[in-house]
């Protein structure tokens, strides 16, 4: 998958996609859903199958002092797509310049002068343009004046309810991943270079893999049992894992992390980018009477996270 940042200077072989726009955070089924239309345009015009998102989230662009929201970071964003095939991920800086565009003044310079999309794809919530005054139905009515055609796609139900991102973060926060994963289409992924901590948990018989959740929506604190995928260094491969993720009252007030122990592993994790699955909501993080207290409790926690994955 190639990554266009730079909508002044498109290389040739990056024009004339079939795309879907959007933000995609967490590409879950909707959004696969709006792909998908994407990717049937693409095929039956013989055209690469492209995706627009924009980096920061328009979102935090408008509001940047509000608290953190997003389910994915870029990278993760950009891993997951290129699972789903696509071919051009156009990562359309947001500034100033973008925001100042409204709705006509988007589809002519972005998606027909830059671009030069043939077909794009929306979803039926999509709004755009200065004041988010574009709609859908606008970008469909502007691509025929234009010459490029819209499809809109309808919003997706589950078991769990309407698919969103809100609805999403609403199923992490009370601590049901399983929920959230249903609307995913995917376990919800936490990514990043494990960090160095406190290495307390090396103390403890339970060394941990610690990765910051900067900008990230915070899942409920506690322990959860996880499918953990080293994407880089000398030990990459998936594993089964146990997280904790929380401020560790144990040990006083702290910046919320997400600390992996990974099962039967031994080997030095620092600085190796890593993907933490979140497959089970075990427990709230909790503060022990004392450090054998909470050893304990380590140990009764591998014992379900092992029966939890056992065929995971």
């Amino acid at each position: 998958m190639r990554i266009v940042r730079d909508i002044h200077f498109i290389d040739p072989k990056d024009r004339g996609a079939a795309a879907a726009i959007g933000n995609f955070d967490g590409v879950h089924l909707g959004h696969q859903a709006v792909i998908d239309l994407a990717r049937a345009a693409a095929e039956t015009s013989s055209a690469p199958l492209g995706v627009m998102t924009f980096e920061p989230h328009p979102r935090r662009y408008f509001s940047g002092d509000i608290k953190p929201f997003r389910l994915m970071n870029a990278r993760a964003k950009a891993n997951r797509l290129e699972k789903l095939g696509i071919d051009i991920l156009y990562e359309i800086p947001f500034d100033q310049r973008l925001a100042s565009l409204d709705a006509e003044a988007f589809a002519k310079t972005i998606i027909l002068e830059r671009l030069g999309l043939h077909h794009v794809v929306v979803g039926a919530d999509f709004r755009f343009g200065k004041g988010r005054l574009g709609d859908a139905q606008t970008l469909k009515a502007l691509g025929d004046a234009f010459g490029f055609q819209t499809t809109i796609a309808e919003m997706v139900e589950t078991p769990v309810g309407e698919v969103s991102s809100t609805s999403i973060r609403n199923a992490l926060s009370d601590g049901r991943p399983d929920d959230a994963a249903a609307m995913l289409g995917h376990w919800h992924r936490i990514e990043g270079v494990v960090i160095h901590g406190e290495k307390r948990g090396r103390d403890l018989g339970y060394p941990t893999a610690n990765i910051a959740l900067n900008d990230l929506h915070l899942p409920a604190f506690g322990v959860y049992a996880t499918l953990v995928d080293v994407l880089t260094g000398p030990h990459a491969g998936a594993y089964h894992g146990a997280t904790s993720i929380g401020i560790r009252p144990m040990f006083g007030e702290n910046t919320p992390n997400c600390e992996t122990f990974l099962l039967d592993f031994k080997g030095d994790l620092y600085d190796a980018e890593i993907s933490v699955a979140l497959v089970e909501f075990l427990r709230p993080e909790a503060k022990f009477e004392g450090v054998d207290a909470l050893i304990r409790q380590m140990d009764e926690d591998i014992a379900q996270i092992r029966k939890a994955l056992h065929d995971v």
